[in-house]
């Protein structure tokens, strides 16, 4: 059983992947890597959620367009 992610990081991850798509990817490392140039979070433990929450979104939308 996964871990729930509250409501403002949804929100977050869902407009950044609106907006730079194109820069984020299904590996963990570089989108962890890519969240911290785009937008600098000091919380370590947020950035991760972020990117894992990223990563999760990108490998469906990967599956679902083929």
């Amino acid at each position: 059983m996964g871990r729930i992610k509250t409501i403002s990081v949804k929100t977050l991850a869902d407009e950044l992947v609106q907006r730079q798509s194109d820069k984020f990817t299904t590996d963990f490392s570089k989108n962890k890597e890519t969240l911290q140039v785009i937008k600098p979070i000091k919380s370590k433990k947020i950035r991760n959620v972020l990117a894992g929450y990223i990563t999760k979104k990108m490998k469906a939308n990967k599956e679902q367009d083929g």
